[in-house]
């Protein structure tokens, strides 16, 4: 059974000098508990939720945010399954910091806070689609207001999330070949907002691997409320499109920024443009010194859609590598950008790139424990949220030690410096002991007392 505790600590310390206790614990936070800890402190937590529907009808003595606390809590300790989630926070501090005091009297805190059936009982509920609402609602309107930023800049992209081929069991999953490989799987798309040196996927969709990336996209970019006039939208090719692009610029007010194909006829006259033109410039990324630039510009009915005349005006910006003689072509709807201010703006776009490939190495985005869809968007939007989490951490006081790291590095790297605690729990209440006034506290108990207390020292 579980028992949802108080802090009191003058209660506590009246139970341990009449010799009745439950259990005791010692507070040892690891770097994921010291994030979700911070998290809690600077608000992030207590919105999930107003996010989330809870649509459970028993079981509610356990607050869905709990629930959905420990199980970020696992992502950030690289945890995949469902049966880790009640295992995610040992540390009795922490719990007790969070002020929801949970824990099973039933059950060792070594056997989980609560059995593994209420996490797959909660997650049953619900379907993918209101799984990944529940990220964009949490996100949009709680995230991004707490942090009082409103990002400017965009980066959409998707990102193949694969898994066993000779398995067909994975629901919706689907199946193609791509450059001869053939892979079975699922497909997420993340729009990205930039925020000065970081970002956050601010909005995602999920769906099958076959899917086209603009498909899979196209409603979000419709509608999605993050766009805001003025603002800037970088894609790859997988986006070309000119009639979203005429759309997003028209009805949106956003500027598109997407690289052209080399069979395209903007792409080839662009090159020949420039070259005839010959007013190449520097490169401004210092990394790309054998590469030049040059703004072409009136490009718009090169590229035309089955409505030619509501095509909206596109300059480029043309790339030339003067090492290998290959050309790039830089398309974009914002006609008063300079060739330089173009290729910088579109050099942001590997961010995302470095998000999925640290979400995939490092956190185990592809690392489903089931094939039942709604599991694997489960898992999907908690990891998600937890590389969120560390991403705000980082840019946290708190956090800083951690900037430029990976979870792994930062893990590995990190050091305590909380004194020790006890936490000692008796009914319906728990109190927070330094380790120094514990021991003082146990030469004063009764050899009863010291028995149950017994365990904690031993862990020292």
């Amino acid at each position: 059974m579980v028992q949802i505790s108080q802090k009191d600590k003058e209660k506590v310390l009246e139970s341990i000098n009449s010799g009745k206790i439950d259990t005791a614990g010692l507070a040892m936070p690891a770097l994921a508990d010291s994030i979700v800890l911070a998290m809690k402190h600077h608000g992030f937590l207590e919105p999930l939720n107003e996010a989330f529907k809870d649509k459970r009808s028993d079981n509610l003595h356990i607050p869905s945010d709990i629930l959905l606390t420990l199980a970020i809590t696992a992502k950030l300790k690289q945890k995949t399954s469902l049966t880790d989630i009640p295992f995610a926070v040992t540390d009795t501090g922490l719990l007790a910091e969070l002020g929801w005091n949970a824990w099973d009297y039933g059950r060792n805190i070594n056997e989980g806070l609560f059995s593994e059936s209420v996490m797959r009982k909660l997650v049953k509920k619900y379907n993918s689609g209101e799984l990944v609402s529940f990220y964009n609602h949490y996100v949009q309107d709680y995230v991004l207001e707490n942090l009082g930023v409103q990002p400017c800049i965009h980066i959409l992209d998707c990102t193949k999330i694969p898994v066993n081929l000779s398995n067909t069991n994975y629901e919706n999953s689907s199946v193609v070949t791509i450059d001869g490989e053939t892979m079975r799987g699922y497909k997420l798309g993340v729009l990205r907002g930039v925020m000065d040196d970081s970002g956050v996927a601010e909005e995602i969709v999920f769906g099958t691997l076959k899917t086209h990336d603009m498909e899979l996209c196209r409603e979000m970019l419709k509608n999605t409320p993050c766009f805001h006039e003025n603002d800037i939208l970088i894609n790859d090719r997988g986006f070309l499109s000119r009639e979203m692009t005429n759309y997003l610029k028209t009805e949106r007010k956003v500027d598109t920024y997407i690289p052209a194909r080399e069979n395209m006829d903007i792409f080839k006259d662009a090159v020949s443009l420039a070259v005839s033109s010959g007013k190449w410039q520097k490169h401004p990324n210092k990394k790309r010194k054998d590469q030049e630039i040059q703004l072409v510009k009136s490009l718009g009915a090169l590229w035309a859609s089955d409505t030619p005349e509501t095509d909206v005006p596109v300059n480029a910006c043309v790339v030339h590598d003067k090492k290998t003689g290959k050309f790039f072509v830089f398309m974009t709807t914002d006609t008063t950008k300079t060739a330089r201010q173009i290729v910088q703006t579109y050099e942001l776009r590997p961010e995302i790139e470095e998000d999925f490939r640290q979400m995939k190495d490092f956190w185990k985005l592809s690392g489903f424990k089931s094939t039942k869809y709604n599991y694997i968007t489960f898992h999907i939007v908690m990891t998600l949220t937890g590389y969120l989490f560390f991403k705000i951490y980082k840019n946290l006081e708190e956090g800083q030690a951690y900037t430029g790291r990976s979870l792994p590095v930062a893990a590995k790297n990190y050091k305590e410096i909380k004194l020790k605690e006890v936490v000692v729990y008796t009914g319906q209440y728990f109190g927070i002991f330094p380790f120094l006034e514990f021991l003082k506290i146990y030469a004063e108990c009764t050899l009863e007392v010291r028995q149950l207390l017994d365990p904690v020292l031993a862990k020292v």
